[in-house]
C-alpha cells in the first residue's frame, strides 16, 4: 500500500510540475479551432515525455530507498556490512566511478539493484536474502554486475530512451487523432469525441510498441552488465552467480525497480518482448561464449 501511495503521489507531483513549467514557458495550447499547432504539440510532447522520465531519474535514489525500505550503511556495524561496503568501494575504483551509497533492503528474495542519476553518486543495494543465500564469491559477482550498470550509465541512457519514445507516442497519437477526426468524421472546426477516443487508443497501441523498444534495450544492457561484472569479479564467479539465481527462480523487483535488478522473471512467446531481463540461461550462455 505504501508503494502504491508513493507511486501515485510522485506521478501527480511530476504532472503538476510539468504543467506549471509549460505555463511559465508560455507554451500555447496545441489544440486550436483550426486544427493542431504542431510546434506547440511537439514542445508539449517533449516536455511531458522527457520531463517525466528525467524527473523520475532525478528522484530514483530517493524513491528506491523509500519504496524498497533500503537501509543505507553509513558506518558498517558488522563484518558483513564492512565486506559489502569495501567490495563496492573496490569495484567502483576499478570501474572509475565515484563511491556509490551502499544499502541493504529487507527481502527474502535474492536480488540487488543499482540506481541514480549520476554515476558518481549512485546507490547499490542488495537484499537480505542475497546475503543469506549466496556465497561471498557469488555475491561479489552480483555487486560487480550492479557497479557495471552504474559505470555504463545505464540508468541515464534508459531514461533518455524512455523520454524519446514517450515524446513520439504523445506526438503521433494526437496527430493520428486529429487526422481521423478531420478525414474520417469530417469535423472541420474544433475537435469532437473522435479525436479524443482515437488519441487514447493510438496512445495505448503506440505505448505498447514503444515498450518493446525500451525492453529490448533493457535486455541488451543486462548482457553488457554481466560482462562488466565478470571483468570486476571474475568470469567464473559471474557465471556461478547467474547459475545460482537460475536455480532459485527469484521473483523480480516491483515494476518501477524491475529494470535495475540482477534478476528478472522469465517468459516465452509474445511476453518475451516485454521482459526487462533476458532468460538467465541465455545470459549464462552469452557469458560462457565471451573469450578470456
Amino acid at each position: 500500500m505504501k508503494r502504491i501511495v508513493l507511486f501515485l503521489a510522485t506521478n501527480l507531483a511530476i504532472v503538476l510540475v510539468l504543467s506549471v513549467t509549460m505555463r511559465i514557458l508560455g507554451v500555447e495550447p496545441y489544440l486550436t479551432a483550426q486544427g493542431l499547432n504542431l510546434t506547440s504539440l511537439l514542445i508539449f510532447a517533449a516536455v511531458m515525455g522527457f520531463g517525466g522520465s528525467l524527473i523520475s531519474l532525478a528522484l530514483s535514489k530517493w524513491m528506491a530507498k523509500k519504496s524498497m525500505g533500503v537501509q543505507v550503511i553509513e558506518t558498517p556495524s558488522n563484518s558483513t556490512e564492512f565486506w559489502l561496503v569495501e567490495t563496492v568501494r573496490k569495484y567502483a575504483q576499478d570501474a572509475g566511478i565515484g563511491m556509490p551509497e551502499v544499502g541493504i533492503f529487507p527481502s527474502p528474495e535474492v536480488n540487488a539493484f543499482a540506481t541514480g542519476a549520476n554515476k558518481n553518486n549512485a546507490l547499490v543495494a542488495v537484499s537480505a536474502g542475497l546475503l543469506n543465500t549466496m556465497t561471498r564469491q557469488e555475491a561479489e559477482a552480483v555487486i560487480g554486475h550492479e557497479v557495471a550498470h552504474v559505470a555504463n550509465g545505464d540508468m541515464v541512457t534508459l531514461a533518455l530512451i524512455q523520454g524519446v519514445v514517450n515524446t513520439f507516442v504523445m506526438f503521433l497519437s494526437r496527430v493520428i487523432g486529429h487526422t481521423v477526426d478531420r478525414v474520417v468524421f469530417k469535423n472541420e472546426q474544433g475537435h469532437g469525441p473522435a479525436f479524443f477516443v482515437t488519441m487514447i487508443v493510438a496512445e495505448l497501441i503506440l505505448g505498447i510498441l514503444a515498450s518493446i523498444i525500451v525492453m529490448w534495450f533493457s535486455r541488451q544492457r543486462e548482457f553488457r552488465a554481466d560482462r562488466g561484472g565478470a571483468s570486476l569479479a571474475g568470469k567464473g564467479a559471474m557465471i556461478a552467480a547467474l547459475e545460482r539465481l537460475n536455480s532459485l527462480h527469484p521473483q523480480p523487483l516491483p515494476e518501477k525497480m524491475a529494470a535495475f535488478g540482477i534478476a528478472g522473471g522469465g517468459a516465452g512467446g509474445i511476453k518475451r518482448l516485454f521482459m526487462t531481463h533476458p532468460p538467465l540461461e541465455e545470459r549464462i550462455a552469452a557469458l560462457r561464449a565471451v573469450q578470456g
